[in-house]
This record gives C-alpha cells, sequence and structure tokens, in this order.
C-alpha cells in the first residue's frame, strides 16, 4: 500500500526537497504552500502529489486544512519551518522581529502538531525540523540568539506535546546540518540534496518507534 505524507512548508528549499525526495521513493505526498502564487511544487503536481495552501502562523487556515484533510489518514506529518532576522544580541532585537520569529519558528509549528497530529496513524510519525542551534549543550559560540531561542523553544514544546500524547506514534525532531539555503547562508557546508536524503533515511529509519527523538541527516542523536 503507497504510504503517505503531508508536508508543511514545501514550497521551495528544503521544504520542496522534502516532498520531491518522499515522492521520488513512492509516497503519495501533499505538500502546502503560503499564498497563492504557483511555486516550484505546483509544477511536480499530479500523480501522486497534491498542493495545498497553509499559512502556518494562521490559526484559522490549520483547522480548516485539517477538516479538509478529515478521513484521510496519514503515515507522515512533516513540519518545516524556519526564519531568521539579523545576527545581533537579544538586547537589541525589536518586540516585532523577537515575536515573529517565536511565532513563526515554535508557536505555528506546534499549532501545526496539535491539529493536524490526529490526522497521523496511530503507527505513523510526527516530523518536526528543528535545528542544532536549538540544542543548549552545543550552544558554545553564541550568536543568533532569537533563531536559537526559538528553536530551542520548539524542542520544549515538542517535550511537552510527547509527554502529553503517550501514543504509538514516532516523534522526531530533525537537524538538517548547515544546508545553503536562504537561512544557511552561501558559506553553509551541504548542498539542500545531501542533507534532506539522510533526513527522509533518518524518519525511515525511526518508523515504529515510540518517543521523541532528535537526530540529525546522519541519523545521530544531537544533544537536548
Amino acid at each position: 500500500m503507497t504510504r503517505t505524507a503531508l508536508v508543511i512548508g514545501a514550497s521551495r528549499t528544503l521544504g520542496l526537497a522534502v516532498a520531491t525526495e518522499l515522492h521520488r521513493r513512492g509516497w503519495h505526498v501533499i505538500g502546502t504552500v503560503r499564498g497563492e502564487r504557483p511555486t516550484a511544487l505546483h509544477d511536480l503536481a499530479g500523480d501522486r502529489l497534491e498542493v495545498e495552501r497553509l499559512e502556518m502562523t494562521d490559526e484559522q487556515q490549520i483547522h480548516a486544512l485539517a477538516d479538509r484533510l478529515a478521513g484521510r489518514p496519514r503515515d507522515l506529518l512533516f513540519v518545516n519551518a524556519g526564519i531568521a532576522h539579523a545576527d545581533v544580541p537579544v538586547g537589541e532585537v525589536t518586540t516585532e522581529s523577537f515575536t515573529q520569529v517565536m511565532i513563526t519558528n515554535a508557536l505555528g509549528p506546534m499549532r501545526v502538531v496539535e491539529v493536524l497530529g490526529p490526522l497521523v496513524r496511530e503507527t505513523g510519525t510526527i516530523a518536526v525540523m528543528s535545528s542544532k542551534q536549538g540544542s543548549l549543550t552545543l550552544n558554545t559560540n553564541g550568536g543568533h540568539e532569537v533563531y536559537r531561542a526559538s528553536k530551542s523553544a520548539l524542542n520544549q514544546l515538542m517535550r511537552s506535546y510527547a509527554a502529553r500524547h503517550a501514543s504509538a506514534r514516532t516523534l522526531l525532531l530533525l537537524n538538517p546540518g548547515w544546508v545553503r539555503t536562504g537561512l544557511g547562508g552561501p558559506g553553509a557546508l551541504l548542498e539542500v540534496g545531501e542533507s534532506v536524503p539522510g533526513l527522509l533515511d533518518a524518519v525511515e529509519s525511526h518508523a515504529g518507534e515510540t518517543g521523541l527523538h532528535f537526530v540529525d541527516h546522519r541519523n545521530q542523536t544531537v544533544p537536548w
């Protein structure tokens, strides 16, 4: 039977690559995009690949998507989101900037997990894109303070979600590595095509395991 995935934030870079690679591996994929403009994901739409619209910072849109997909259980919910503003000390960050990063990187993804998680089969997987910059243990150099804080918040919220939902579902926080994207910058170590297949190998290798796991694109555990 064809496995099914819902990929949130699939219009470009990492999210687009996740949707594309899952489709290449034979999954039936629904990918979401934020706006109404055609995207690279629309170019792939057709056999086993559908496009839905979702702005994950809009709670009403999340519930509307859940209503549209009701009765269509998924094997995988993959949530991809991440923005970063200026790399300055937190004392120099505006309240507006801090709020936007936290909502986009932590609150929005967790609202998606809370609302769309029940659409995942009991034996399925919920995977959320995190970052090693959310690791307290690995923060020895500082920098990117608000981005780090938003990913740490995401990790903590997923820990709380796992504590509240004792089910057979696999829960994953994923670190893609330092990837050459608009967020990672041109000096990053990895191409998208080097990161994403490894991420999905990790997703597949943990399928059927209970509890929450924080791993990277090489399927190595990331310290909290």
